[in-house]
């Protein structure tokens, strides 16, 4: 009985779920999906990010159940075009949090924090003598390169990043799947933000927006992930490109194991060595609410 105490840590769990038009309810400790065809059950306590497209409701029982299972929910926009809103993460401790502002608001820590982000992306650890500007270069024209490899590897032509969110069809196929591919990075990476008790806000690369540390990782693993699958994925000229994307990233995160990394790695890109007992200080806390699994069990027993 003690393994139904416990819930599964951000690495031990699947990745994400895209829906749309349907309608998401509590089924006993887990959610159910229902639309005109029936209802399909699925593990909250084994999904990291629920990610709502359009025509999805959303009961408070659900909401709840998606909380307890520590579960990352986002309102996004039609095949995760736009972010709209998301819940919180599932630790009580702000330790991590605190180390990551002081880093980002101490000039020289946070450059470290860039240079090691750097290194970690392209196996090279740039001068210490250029500016955030002349990285920011460096690193666009590397990732230029990469485009510029992916289109004559897949025969998919590329003319550059380019599309808007408010004409979406009217961009062209691969700048769609690069959009649908970067979401579903994104997605990944702000669950485990949150779920390791970082901001999604407090950037070191990227810098005044909700999601600018979010934008940071995601940066780390484009070249690996998304620009191979969109590339590929384009080539194969599927029928629902975006839909076929997203299973792609899906399988795509599931090979290369990034459930098991991400986590790690913020740590060492922070250089983070908060001690365990402080994270789970306030989560220890009585006056607190009750954990998950505190309540009667599934029947009654």
């Amino acid at each position: 009985m003690e393994a139904l105490q416990t819930v599964p840590r951000f690495n031990d769990s699947l990745t994400y779920l895209y829906v749309e038009h349907v309608r998401v309810d509590r089924c006993e400790q887990s959610i159910a999906l229902w639309d005109e065809h029936g209802g399909l059950e699925v593990p909250a306590a084994a999904l990291r990010v629920l990610m709502l497209g359009p025509g999805t409701s959303l009961t408070h029982a659900a909401v709840q159940v998606l909380a307890e299972c520590n579960c990352l929910v986002i309102w996004c926009g039609e095949e995760l075009v736009r972010f709209y809103a998301c819940g919180l993460g599932g630790t009580r401790s702000a330790a991590r949090l605190l180390h990551q502002a002081r880093l980002a608001c101490d000039s020289q820590a946070r450059w470290q924090v860039v240079r090691r982000m750097y290194a970690r992306r392209f196996a090279e650890i740039p001068p210490a003598d250029i500016s955030l500007e002349q990285l920011r270069g460096m690193e666009g024209q590397r990732v230029r390169e990469c485009y510029r490899r992916w289109s004559e590897a897949t025969g998919v032509p590329w003319t550059g990043r380019c599309y808007d969110r408010g004409d979406w069809r009217q961009a062209d196929p691969i700048n769609r799947a690069l959009s649908a591919a970067n979401s579903c990075l994104y997605g990944l990476c702000h669950a485990a933000i949150l779920s390791a008790g970082y901001s999604p806000a407090l950037g070191f690369i990227h810098t005044g927006k909700q999601l600018s540390f979010v934008y940071d990782i995601a940066d780390l693993y484009k070249t690996d992930l998304s620009v191979p699958v969109a590339f590929e994925t384009t080539r194969q000229n599927p029928p629902q490109l975006e839909r076929a994307v997203r299973l792609a990233m899906r399988d795509a995160f599931r090979a290369s194991r990034l459930v098991d990394r991400i986590i790690p790695e913020l740590r060492s890109l922070l250089a983070d060595e908060t001690p365990e007992e402080e994270l789970t200080r306030y989560d220890q806390d009585p006056a607190l609410p009750a954990d998950l699994w505190e309540g009667p069990l599934i029947g009654g027993q």
